[in-house]
């Protein structure tokens, strides 16, 4: 009579749980040890208007200028 391999599966299981569980404490440590944050959100009132945004330090473009500039050259 076969025996059924249950036992092996579920070691198995466990096995990929256990190092699934330490691969996010070593992710969750890094990030706490780097001192990294979440993403920055923009805070809003009761009717969903920005009140504050988030700073973008690396937002050094000054695309907004000009805008009104015509790309193609038609002169319309």
């Amino acid at each position: 009579m076969a025996r059924n391999r249950f036992g092996y599966e579920k070691r198995q299981k466990e096995l990929a749980k256990k190092k699934k569980k330490e691969e996010k404490r070593a992710r969750r440590q890094e990030r706490k040890d780097s001192g990294g944050s979440g993403p920055e959100i923009a805070t809003v009132n009761e009717f969903g208007e920005v009140i504050e945004e988030p700073d973008d330090d690396d937002d050094d473009d000054d695309s907004d200028e000009d805008d009104d500039e015509d790309p193609a050259g038609t002169g319309r």
